[in-house]
This record gives C-alpha cells, sequence and structure tokens, in this order.
C-alpha cells in the first residue's frame, strides 16, 4: 500500500477522507457497513497498475466526518461526484458495495453520461426487493430493523462496539477467517470514534427515502454496462431466490450477473483476487 496516499477534502457539508494511488483512467471504490475503504485493501494494489484507484470513506463512516443528516444515496452519491471533480476527474469506473452500492447506483442514475461502467456487489436495492426479501428472510436481516430505529442501537452497543462489529461481520462471511484481526481493530477504531455508529445506522434509518429515489431513477433504467456480483452464500443464494440477479435486473438493461462460489457478503475480502480479476476483465472492455 506504499503506492497509495491519505487525503481529506471539504465536499458539500462533508469533509471526505479518501485513500489515492495508481495511474491511468479513474476507479472509484464504494465500501459498506460496518467496513471504510480498509475493506478494499487487498484489491487496490493491483488495480492500481492499470487505474488510478480512489478509495473514499462515504459521509460518516470511517475518517470522514460524521454530520447528522444526508445519508440517502442519492446525498451521499453527490458527495462522491462532487469529490471526483475535485480531483479533476469526470468519467469514471464505479464499484459498489453492500451500503456502497446504492450510493453506486444513484451516482450511475444521477450520471449516466459519466460513469464508464458500473460494479455492484452485493446489491438488493431499496425500491426494487429489498423490502420482500427482509420478509422473506427476517431472521437472518435482523439488522436492517434493529438499525432503523431512532436511539437504540446507540444506547446498547456503546462501549461494545468489538462485540457488535464482530458478530456482525464474520457470521456473514463464508470463511470467517477472511475477517482478519487487523481489519477488525481497523473498524473498531473508527465506529468507536464519537458518532461513528450513529453515522452507520442513519444509512439504514434513510432507507424509507432511498426507496422512493430508486422508483424514481428506475423510471429510466441504466443503458451503461453493469456487472452485478453476490456470493453464493449470501444474496446469490438460489434458496432466496437470487434476489440480487432479480434486483439490478429491474435497473438496467445491459446487465452481466454472476454469483461467487465459496463466497458469503464481504467479497472484496473474502475472494479478493477472484474479484480483482472480474472487475479487470469488465473494465478492460471499455474502449
Amino acid at each position: 500500500m506504499k503506492t497509495f496516499a491519505h487525503h481529506t477534502a471539504k465536499v458539500n457539508d462533508v469533509r471526505l477522507h479518501y485513500v489515492i494511488g495508481g495511474k491511468g483512467e479513474p476507479l472509484v471504490l464504494l465500501h459498506g457497513f460496518p467496513t471504510t475503504w480498509y475493506e478494499w485493501r487487498h484489491v487496490m494494489p493491483t488495480l492500481a497498475e492499470r487505474y488510478t484507484v480512489i478509495v473514499p470513506d462515504m459521509r460518516g463512516l470511517g475518517d470522514s466526518s460524521k454530520p447528522l443528516t444526508g445519508y440517502d444515496a442519492r446525498t451521499v452519491a453527490d458527495d462522491i461526484y462532487q469529490l471526483v471533480g475535485k480531483l479533476g476527474f469526470k468519467r469514471i469506473f464505479l464499484v459498489g458495495h453492500d451500503i456502497g452500492a446504492p450510493v453506486a447506483y444513484a451516482y450511475a442514475a444521477a450520471h449516466p453520461e459519466d460513469v464508464r461502467r458500473l460494479a455492484v456487489l452485493e446489491l438488493v436495492l431499496a425500491g426494487a426487493g429489498l423490502e420482500e426479501l427482509i420478509n422473506k428472510a427476517s431472521a437472518a436481516l435482523w439488522h436492517f430493523s434493529f438499525q432503523a430505529t431512532r436511539d437504540l442501537p446507540e444506547a446498547l452497543v456503546e462501549g461494545k462496539e468489538r462485540l457488535y462489529l464482530s458478530v456482525f461481520l464474520r457470521p456473514f462471511t463464508y470463511n470467517p477467517a477472511a475477517i482478519t484481526e487487523d481489519a477488525m481493530d481497523e473498524y473498531v477504531r473508527t465506529y468507536s470514534a464519537p458518532g461513528g455508529m450513529r453515522a452507520g445506522f442513519e444509512y439504514y434509518r434513510a432507507i424509507p427515502q432511498v426507496a422512493k429515489q430508486t422508483k424514481e431513477n428506475m423510471k429510466t433504467k441504466l443503458r451503461i454496462p453493469v456487472l452485478a456480483l453476490a456470493g453464493e452464500h449470501s444474496l446469490g443464494n438460489p434458496a432466496l431466490g437470487d434476489p440480487a440477479r432479480t434486483s439490478i435486473q429491474l435497473l438496467a438493461e445491459n446487465v452481466r450477473y454472476s454469483a461467487i462460489e465459496n463466497c458469503g457478503h464481504w467479497i472484496p475480502e473474502e475472494r479478493p483476487a477472484y474479484l480483482v480479476q472480474q472487475l479487470l476483465n469488465f473494465f478492460g472492455e471499455e474502449k
């Protein structure tokens, strides 16, 4: 990671921390919850051999500042759009995972001419299948209702961030060892900061607003090429009806979908080599 540098930039009402390195066309990676830019550490060096890799901590998360509002996908996407512009770029390759995937979709929906290709990992979008999935798998997806509850999660989790994150992260993997102790230390460090867990929960409280945004965006399907990946032991599970495939087909016309074997929810940490190859192949088709 020596080729990467850490910076901050003021955009909208937030100070974004981001990591940047490499050379070539810009490629933006958006993380999930409860992770940070650090979830991409295994894939960044190889991608940076071909691209300028930009990896922000999204609004409120990681080492970015933690405003009280603005956690809907459209607002967070505009943060990223403003950051890309400040860095002197316009047309980008874009990847989003977990809660970063709705943000990536919102970015592409708002600026389709500025996204060359889009990759979404583990995406079932509010307004396009998420609500039905939660009803079908309510026990496994308990965290959606818990984290959307106002104030209670903060009160229960404060001082117990490591316990909560360990319960939250590893059970959603196929191989729990993929979430290393170093990674856990980094995630606990950032989410233990004042307002850290609250900001993460705000993404879940914004889901009804995101659903409305999705229904509006869906009126015009994306025409850019989209790669959708899901873990076979997560949202790519046939027993759940393969919801990641169904959701993305509602959003885009030109979709390539794959469920990843021996993989749960945390694709960048569970199957980084496979993910890198998929991204290089997909983005490399752009002329």
